[in-house]
Formats: C-alpha cells, sequence, structure tokens
C-alpha cells in the first residue's frame, strides 16, 4: 500500500490546515499509520500516530492542538491542524507502520510529503 499527502499550504498563525494520506489500498490491514514532519537540515519529527484500533500518540509539541483521525471507507488518514504556530512549519509525510524484530513499531517509508509554510 502506497500513502500520498495532501492538503499543505500556507497558513497564518492561530489557523487550522487539514492534511490527507490517501492509501492506494486498503489501510485496514496496516498496524498503525504515522504523520512526523522534517524541517531542511534537522532530523525527522514524529507528531502523531493511529492505530488499527484508532488509538493514538502525540508529540509533546502538538498535543492538543492537532488531531490524527482515520477513514477505513476512504482509506485515508487525516491530521487536523489548529492553532498552527510559525515552528509548525516544515514538510509533513505519513508512513505505514509494522512491527519489527524487537517488537516495536516501524514506520516505512515516508512518502514525499507536503509543505506547510505557518505565516506569523
Amino acid at each position: 500500500v502506497q500513502l500520498v499527502e495532501s492538503g499543505g499550504g500556507l497558513v497564518q498563525a492561530g489557523g487550522s490546515l487539514r492534511l490527507s494520506c490517501a492509501a492506494s489500498g486498503s489501510i485496514a490491514s496496516i498496524k498503525a499509520v504515522a504523520w512526523s514532519r522534517q524541517v531542511p537540515g534537522k532530523e525527522r519529527e514524529q507528531v502523531a500516530v493511529i492505530s488499527v484500533s484508532s488509538s493514538t500518540w502525540y508529540a509533546d509539541s502538538v498535543t492538543g492542538r492537532f488531531t490524527i483521525s482515520r477513514d477505513d471507507v476512504a482509506n485515508a488518514v487525516y491530521l487536523q491542524m489548529n492553532n498552527v504556530k510559525p515552528e509548525d512549519t516544515a514538510n509533513y509525510s505519513c508512513a505505514p507502520g509494522d512491527v519489527g524484530s524487537d517488537h516495536r513499531l516501524h514506520f516505512d517509508p515516508w512518502g514525499q510529503g507536503t509543505q506547510v509554510t505557518v505565516a506569523s
């Protein structure tokens, strides 16, 4: 299953944006899907995860502002971004997750992403 991101753009600080992660096939069999973001020259930061049972996890930096959700009928995962800040500016990507030999979730591959720019 391949995932393709969309929905990025320019938004004013304090505004909202919804990112979409569309799957080429069924997402019902994917153990989890994650959203991450990356700024050039910095490491990728994982910001939200949703499991097949819709359990969620958020990075401290976005807790209370971002919401991850999934629609198994539409085969898509969304990231609702509210009260955005200039420091949220980044390229946002999604990836499917699976449990590795270390019994931990690993997310791969990350898509090309969608750029979010927050103006102050």
